[in-house]
């Protein structure tokens, strides 16, 4: 079937297509602009869906693959390889997603330049969906400084007051770091041993990297995508972007652009650098908790609504850093869930502001309260968009802070987890502030008792991004089953690298060291899974099946403590009496 055996292609250079069309359209037509380009990302979306339910579950590798020759020469060759798996799956799907309800919510806010506006959202919707899809990491770079254009122009030209230094600031971050990833880019595709190539299945094949080398070539890699994600401290840029950027600029910028850092790190630095990984894994986890906190503490110091909201993006993206640096299943997945629920919640919030602002012309919070009493639909969404932000059970964002938060508690230790729980309880404090701030309270201002309602196209834009915000807090396991087996290819891929490395680097003899740390691991892994069975996931558990467990895990403790008790056999040649009395 053409349809499905191009479906990656199609979604790219579909939007492309049309963007040139929308160039091709006289400026006087503005309707026909609106509505075409409206169809054209509508259609993107339209096709996005069927991979959801083509997709295979138990596959961990590469789904719906197409390479074709893009460059030759007598030394290297650059192919259009495209794939996706568990990792890219959903943030294809949410890219196609989110691109159509923002160009529904600048559907009236965007009067001037609506061609050239059309133009820059359709060509940003293929070159995202390009560097998610991407296995040439050349192509994969074409992609990712395609998209800064766009968005620059986007900042630029359609936000507000200061918007031309925030979007010199936005270019220049994410510009200086993807030189130095292209500069990693060509090294790592000149040394591999097998041949020039720049294909990442083949340079994950091709075996581990020297360890000084991958230290250097994760720092160049990590650099771009930690500006990207953004981590603390190289954040200062996201504030100011997310300011000053028009509606539909925000809800890309959060939706999508920042978690092509942390899709960067899953793709690329752990399966070609797993020991500068695991090496580097302390300070970004560091760097994470920090990031959680001071962004939550800033976020309630700021009396802009949109502010807010980008300094809670930084909060929320350190729990994605998080959950990828605990390398084990939980954290991996809580992570990639937690990126497309932000990009849910957190969009939402954004339209949420947005439409503040296309009423009161400002987004001080001051300039409001009791906005409930004159918009009550309005106040709903708001609300199911706060609590999702602030992490409510059966809300999208609850399932993947938990299970980042559990992962951590088991890779880490529990001051790790505690720290990062309670960037939560920061969050449901600056969140409540800006609704109370906003919803309740008098109506006191006449500007404010003026306000209206939303209107049908409005309720139309939020209506679907409250159901899948819903869906994914109450129905996760359509979403984890189809990630999981990819997750665990990444962590076995750290790992497998990473055990490889330390056998490597001693000595074949077993050590006493070694044997009382069995031992240790022993316990510990006995008192972690008693206590997570018999502490806050009892009720999850049936009683039956939670004393088997007990039983059990208590037999194998035991046993295995009794076996790394014994003292290690001694290598020379003993005689056949010999070895009955040892018997």
């Amino acid at each position: 079937m053409f349809i499905r055996d191009n479906i990656l292609s199609i979604l790219i250079f579909l939007p492309v297509a049309a963007s040139i069309i929308v160039l091709l359209i006289p400026r006087r037509f503005d309707a026909l602009i609106r509505w075409f380009s409206l169809a054209a990302a509508m259609a993107a979306f339209a096709l996005s869906v069927p991979l959801f339910f083509w997709f295979d579950l138990k596959t961990s590798g590469m789904q719906f693959q197409q390479s074709v020759p893009w460059v030759e020469t007598t030394r290297f060759a650059i192919n259009y390889h495209v794939g996706i798996d568990g990792i890219s799956l959903f943030l294809v799907l949410l890219t196609a997603f989110l691109v159509p309800v923002a160009m529904l919510a600048s559907w009236r806010s965007i009067t001037e330049r609506a061609r050239e506006f059309y133009f820059s959202l359709l060509i940003l919707l293929g070159a995202m969906t390009g560097v998610f899809v991407s296995l040439d990491l050349i192509l994969f770079y074409v992609f990712w400084d395609a998209m800064l254009i766009p968005m620059y122009f986007i900042i630029g030209v359609w936000g507000y007051q200061n918007r031309i230094y925030a979007s010199i600031k936005f270019f220049i971050y994410t510009l200086v770091g993807s030189l130095l990833m292209l500069v990693a880019i060509i090294y790592l595709g000149f040394r591999n041993p097998t041949g020039v190539t720049f294909d990442l299945l083949e340079l994950t094949a091709a075996g581990p990297i020297a360890k000084s080398v991958q230290f250097w070539l994760f720092g160049a890699f990590g650099l771009a995508f930690t500006i990207k994600i953004p981590i603390f401290p190289f954040h200062t840029w996201l504030p100011d972007a997310h300011t000053e950027a028009p509606t539909a600029g925000s809800v890309i910028l959060a939706g999508i652009l920042l978690k092509m850092g942390a899709y960067g790190f899953l793709r690329f630095c752990l399966p070609l650098f797993p020991a500068a990984a695991v090496y580097f894994a302390p300070l970004l986890i560091a760097l994470g908790i920090i990031g959680i906190i001071y962004g939550a503490l800033v976020a309630f110091a700021q009396p802009d609504v949109k502010r807010l909201v980008a300094y809670s993006s930084v909060s929320h993206l350190g729990f994605v850093v998080l959950g990828i640096f605990a390398f084990n299943i939980q954290g991996i997945q809580g992570a990639l869930l937690l990126m497309i629920a932000h990009g849910l919640a957190t969009g939402a919030m954004f339209l949420i502001a947005g439409i503040l602002y296309d009423r009161r012309h400002s987004r001080l919070m001051a300039d409001f309260g009791g906005v409930w009493r004159v918009m009550p639909v309005f106040g709903g969404f708001f609300m199911i968009a706060a609590l999702a932000s602030l992490g409510l059970p059966g809300l999208s964002n609850f399932s993947g802070e938990f299970l980042v938060v559990v992962g951590t508690f088991l890779a880490r230790n529990w001051i790790y987890a505690a720290l990062a729980a309670s960037g939560a309880v920061l969050s449901a404090i600056y969140i409540l502030w800006l609704y109370g701030n906003v919803m309740q309270g008098p109506t006191e201002k006449p500007a404010v008792r003026s306000m209206r309602d939303l209107t049908v196209r409005e309720v139309f834009v939020l209506t679907p991004v409250v159901i899948f915000i819903i869906l994914l807090g109450v129905f996760p396991g359509p979403f984890l089953s189809r990630t999981e087996a990819s997750a665990v290819r990444v962590m076995e891929a750290v790992k497998n690298r990473e055990q490889e490395r330390t056998v490597s680097s001693q000595p074949s003899a077993v050590s006493k060291d070694v044997t009382l740390n069995s031992k240790d691991v022993i316990l510990n892994n006995h008192c972690v899974t008693l206590n997570l069975i018999q502490g806050p996931f009892s009720s999850w558990i049936p009683s039956q099946a939670r004393n088997d467990v007990v039983i059990v895990q208590h037999s194998v403790a035991t046993t295995c403590w009794h076996l790394a008790s014994q003292p290690t056999s001694s290598p020379r040649t003993s005689s056949s009496e010999e070895r009955g009395e040892k018997r």
